[in-house]
């Protein structure tokens, strides 16, 4: 008989594997290898979300793992920037490879009259030309030496994402510019082709069941955006393994859907308390799953995820979306989409003077940029907007 998982316990089994119901006393390093990966499209992003989980969290050590190639950046899961333990690329990467190979050699490279066997060519060439830092100027002008000046910046565009090339830190407040630069990611042959790596997808599936909770076929591949069946071949697979060969269980989720997990992995009870937090944009949290309600209630999901998939930075109260907010000149400008008592407003509150002191000597507003999204925002009447003080 399989055991059945509430909704609310599935929220909490998330939280507890993210260190979201506890800050750790952990380091950076480690603590990217419990969460999987983080979410990079925004520079100050890795840092917000380690300072959610790390107790005693500090900026720099973040700027030494990137500087001395301890974490890496890259085009990943989803086929969006992610940073990830540096052990952890290469075989990330290979799970990956039919879908990078799909997206980034398909239609849009086909588009320049380039076929996927001249990305494969390519692609090499592209590495070796890498091996010093490249901006991302010096690689285009390179890709259309070799292409032609028509066809370079869609031939770019396929190859800075399937080739394996990393992002350079280039300083500033978050150790990666608004311009990138690229390296190679020295991980030898470059792949070809469109094949499964199954022992790499894998490890990727019981890395994913280890740092985000009981999950359906679904949700493994929205996570790493890999078809649903190389993804339900791998579960079958572990599921038939013996308890000490690495077995995956079955569960029964609220809807009565199956779900797979760990043997032994933490699975907290549903009235476990979780304390508010400041979300950074795009956190993995609110990505991680093809049912996000796990964590986002879905009449809040188009407030929180905008039309061109923006991800707002998030108030998370009793282990649920409650709001957004943003840094701004004083403090923290949070938006509740429902009332809050009066404690949770002061949990919030020190979180605010908290994050604030971490932004301060950064970029006090790192997300200025997306700032129109509050003016666009149609909030609920019970909706609360309160300035928590730096």
């Amino acid at each position: 008989m399989k055991i059945t998982v509430t909704a609310r316990e599935l929220n909490r089994a998330t939280l507890s594997r993210q260190l979201l119901l506890e800050r750790a006393q952990l380091g950076v390093t480690d603590v990217m290898r419990r969460v999987v990966a983080l979410q990079a499209q925004h520079a100050a992003s890795p840092y917000l979300a380690l300072w959610n989980r790390i107790e005693g969290f500090k900026a720099e050590d973040l700027d030494d793992a990137f500087a001395g190639g301890a974490a890496v950046k890259a085009t990943l899961l989803r086929m969006t920037l992610h940073a990830v333990h540096a052990e952890d690329y290469q075989v990330f990467r290979e799970a990956m490879q039919p879908t990078l190979y799909a997206a980034r050699l398909g239609y849009h490279f086909a588009a320049t009259g380039l076929t996927p066997a001249d990305g494969d060519a390519l692609a090499p060439e592209a590495v070796r030309f890498a091996e010093q830092a490249r901006t991302a100027g010096e690689m285009e002008t390179w890709v259309g030496q070799q292409v032609g000046a028509e066809r370079k910046a869609g031939a770019w565009w396929g190859l800075r994402a399937y080739a394996p090339l990393l992002h350079v830190p280039t300083g500033g407040p978050w150790s990666f510019g608004a311009r990138p630069s690229y390296v190679a990611a020295r991980t030898g042959p470059v792949p070809a082709g469109r094949e499964t790596r199954t022992e790499a997808l894998t490890t990727l599936v019981l890395r994913y069941l280890a740092g985000f909770g009981p999950a359906s076929v679904a949700d493994v591949a929205q996570f790493a955006t890999v078809q649903r069946t190389p993804i339900r071949q791998v579960l079958t697979a572990l599921t038939a393994l013996d308890a000490r060969d690495g077995a995956v269980e079955k569960l029964q989720g609220p809807d009565g859907a199956t779900l797979f997990d760990l043997p032994g992995a933490p699975r907290p009870p549903a009235d476990v308390p979780a304390p508010p937090r400041l979300m950074a944009m795009w956190d993995s949290v609110l990505l991680a799953y093809a049912d996000r309600g796990r964590v986002i209630p879905p009449a809040y999901r188009r407030l929180v995820i905008r039309t061109n998939g923006d991800v707002l930075p998030t108030l998370l109260v009793d282990g649920y979306v409650a709001g957004v907010w943003r840094p701004v000149e004083g403090g923290v400008e949070a938006t509740a989409f429902h009332a809050l008592p009066p404690a949770v407003w002061d949990g919030l509150a020190a979180e605010a003077r908290a994050v604030t002191a971490l932004l301060a000597d950064r970029d006090a507003e790192a997300y200025r940029r997306f700032h129109h999204w509050w003016g666009k925002l149609t909030l609920p009447g019970e909706a609360q907007v309160r300035l928590l003080p730096g």
